[in-house]
């Protein structure tokens, strides 16, 4: 046995799970102190390669139990009866409202002389789909998810506007739970076709050239694969408008494994069908079929250990991937059979920002960089080789791009800090940027201050952080302060508006954001430093970065909290068990915690490549080592923590949370409260309508502020 497993080992033998409540120093249990609501505790054993496991709450599983619902019911009821009485709440919530009333528009695309965007108003509670022919046009609605279903729960998932932009598939889904129903409209009258596919999740869409039919990703239907497994056997259907889904055939995944995700695109003139197979965030396969030949489909990429994306500028495929590039370039694709190897390079690595994407538009490819974790937006001409850059406002964050394939502008959506979301049109002929859309929110970014700084981790990897708060603090290390992070599936941290911040900010708080490895901050080395038997250095970074701020004079550790959602509510289970002496407080949303049993619930397989599987040996150690879950200990003064869940949550069952609240009040030595609230009516954040956003945000917000002893205030300092 190595050194490194050896520890493991003794790592894992000293944190198993025991049910006893030890005491605190005035001899009452937390229990007791904190009058939480009784939790059975059944032990269930596991022996998992040798390893003895106690899971005492095993019971809290299972979501349709009617125990499980009663406990859950009793659990937001001490959480209400806490966050309620929080003083100050009803100017939180005040705030907040005045915070979120701001009409919100994303960038058009372009098909036809149509564009389509989404935008959402004060007063709305779901985000609307609109269409206007051309620059000057009208806009008009075309999909108004508020005006469909009670309680404003019906949520606008995507669309795909046809080629010449007359015809648009759409998703709708309840409650947040992403289970896209397809439905066709027709942009020109607002009216539907009778056309409607279920089980369309994150659905991929290529259109025909003339519109009469397209190709499609579903899920499976009843029957269609063994009960148990309707989450996966994600394939490629063909849909001929007009005609019944059942009858639709099957184009490609019949030789997928069940984990592969697919999604489909199509060229300009319909000759040719590219599947991307989605492997993971770390490889991903192509392949196609000459429709003029139909001799069936070849793998373009197959079995290369590299990631591939791809997009159509007209019938050329262009193709981003890390392929002997770590930050990633651009190929363009040799359609007739030649390997990997031997394509064009068309846009080479540039080793000192990673390429973090890539847009068609206007004849032209615009590259999306990361320079210091901000977004930089270049203009790649495939017919003369040049590239040119468009000049950003400055430190901030570029959306998606959209355009007419063969027109000459281009358009993408910009945030920063203290920069509301804008939408710029780029002129290629004159190469001039001006504002198409602007949120309406008045703020004066001279008050506030971005400060992007660097500093060593555990292994004195050097990772870098945006801190941002008002110019005008004393940082003398009394200030409240919130850390978040992610640091994983090479999602990138970079600057980003909240008007619910400011509320924050402008009461003296200190907001900060490491770019922690796991992420895509700095190409796919850094992503890869963080995931599988890597992912402690993930925790590693988000404690130094902690460290930093306090030895810094932002703040101190009663002055500081950790709020992170999703694996980012991995990272901060993570953090307040290994280090519960940094922090005050935490709020994690949506978590994944128990990490031995993670991948048995909903979609979570498809995680698999990113952290590993308990199945394994070899991952089992690694995975339980730092399992959140598995590492709370009896005795310990934990940080006051508000774990969030949802009924809908469609991606990270809420059995996590329920049982790391359970465990929590049990093991807690401190008087810092650990509470659970679980709503009924949403599921992962998507789709949440912005009344509960409001109660959202209110409550954890509240929770800082009584926490961290931030008296709110009623002065309006928004501006």
């Amino acid at each position: 046995m190595s050194m490194r497993n050896a520890f493991l080992m003794l790592l894992i033998a000293t944190s198993l799970v025991m049910p006893a409540c030890q005491s605190n120093q005035r001899g009452e249990t937390a229990n007791q102190v904190l009058q939480y609501p009784e939790t059975r505790v059944e032990n269930v054993v596991d022996t998992l390669h040798g390893v003895e496991i106690v899971d005492p709450y095993r019971w809290l599983e299972d979501g349709s139990s009617k125990d499980v619902v009663k406990w859950t019911e009793l659990q937001n009821q001490y959480t209400r009866s806490h966050l309620d009485a929080v003083e100050g709440r009803d100017i939180i919530k005040s705030q907040i409202e005045k915070a979120m009333e701001y009409k919100w528009i994303g960038a058009p695309v372009v098909f036809g002389e149509r564009m389509f965007f989404k935008s959402l108003d004060a007063n709305q509670d779901q985000t609307v789909l609109y269409t206007q022919l051309g620059n000057d046009g009208a806009p008009e609605v075309l999909v108004d998810p508020n005006v469909l279903g009670e309680k404003a729960l019906v949520a606008l998932d995507w669309h795909f506007p046809s080629p010449d932009g007359e015809l648009v598939a759409y998703g709708l889904s309840i409650g947040g739970d992403e289970r896209s129903i397809l439905h066709v409209i027709r942009a020109s009258d607002k009216q539907h076709l009778s056309d409607t596919i279920p089980r369309t999740d994150a659905a991929s869409i290529a259109w025909l050239p003339d519109a009469s039919g397209f190709y499609y990703t579903r899920y499976p239907l009843e029957g269609e694969v063994p009960q148990g497994d309707e989450e996966y056997y994600r394939r490629v259907y063909f849909h001929k408008l007009g005609e019944s889904f059942r009858d639709d055939p099957l184009v490609f995944g019949d030789q997928l494994d069940p984990v592969d995700w697919p999604n489909v695109m199509l060229s300009e003139s319909g000759r040719y069908l590219v599947v991307y197979v989605f492997k993971g965030w770390s490889k991903s396969e192509l392949h196609l079929i000459d429709m003029s030949t139909r001799a069936g489909f070849k793998p373009l990429v197959k079995d290369v250990e590299a990631f591939f994306d791809a997009k159509f500028l007209g019938d050329d495929l262009y193709v981003y991937t890390n392929y002997e590039a770590p930050k990633y370039r651009i190929l363009k694709a040799d359609l007739s059979g030649k390997p990997v190897n031997q394509w064009e390079e068309v846009v080479p690595e540039d080793k000192s920002r990673p390429l973090k994407d890539f847009y068609p538009a206007a004849n032209r490819l615009v590259l999306s960089y990361l320079e210091d974790v901000s977004s930089r937006l270049d203009i790649y001409d495939p017919a003369t080789g040049e590239t040119h850059l468009i000049q950003l406002p400055g430190i901030g964050s570029t959306g998606q791009v959209g355009g007419a394939i063969h027109g000459t502008e281009i358009y993408f959506a910009y945030v920063s800090f203290f920069y509301p979301q804008t939408v710029f049109r780029y002129d290629i002929k004159s190469k001039t940027l001006e504002e198409h859309a602007r949120a309406d929110i008045d703020i004066d970014p001279d008050l506030f201050t971005t400060e992007f700084v660097k500093y060593k981790s555990a292994d004195d990897t050097e990772v870098s952080m945006f801190i941002v708060h008002r110019k005008d603090i004393e940082l003398d290390g009394n200030n409240p302060a919130i850390l978040t992070g992610y640091g994983g599936f090479k999602h990138s941290q970079t600057p980003y508006f909240s008007n619910t911040r400011l509320i924050w900010l402008n009461h003296g708080g200190v907001y900060a954001i490491p770019h922690l490895r796991g992420g895509g901050e700095y190409g796919e080395e850094w992503h890869k430093a963080g995931m599988l038997e890597n992912k402690q250095n993930t925790f590693d970074d988000f404690i130094a970065a902690a460290e930093y701020l306090i030895e810094n004079g932002y703040t101190k550790p009663e002055k500081l909290a950790i709020w992170g959602g999703s694996n980012g509510g991995l990272l901060v289970g993570a953090a307040m068990v290994q280090r519960p002496d940094l922090f005050k407080a935490a709020i994690c949303g949506n978590p994944l915690l128990d990490m031995i049993r993670y991948h048995r619930f909903l979609i979570a397989k498809l995680w698999i490549p990113e952290y590993g599987s308990s199945d394994d040996p070899e991952q089992f150690h690694w995975l339980y080592a730092y399992s959140p879950y598995h590492h709370v200990k009896d005795g310990i003064e934990y940080p006051a923590s508000l774990v969030k869940t949802s009924e809908s949550d469609t991606r990270v069952d809420p059995m996590h949370a329920r049982k790391m609240a359970a465990r929590l009040q049990a093991a807690n030595s401190s008087a810092n409260p650990q509470m659970l609230r679980f709503e009924f009516d949403t599921g992962h954040g998507q789709g949440m309508p912005t009344y509960l956003r409001i109660e959202d945000y209110t409550d954890s917000y509240a929770f800082l502020f009584w926490q961290l002893g931030v008296e709110p205030n009623e002065q309006d300092e928004s501006k």
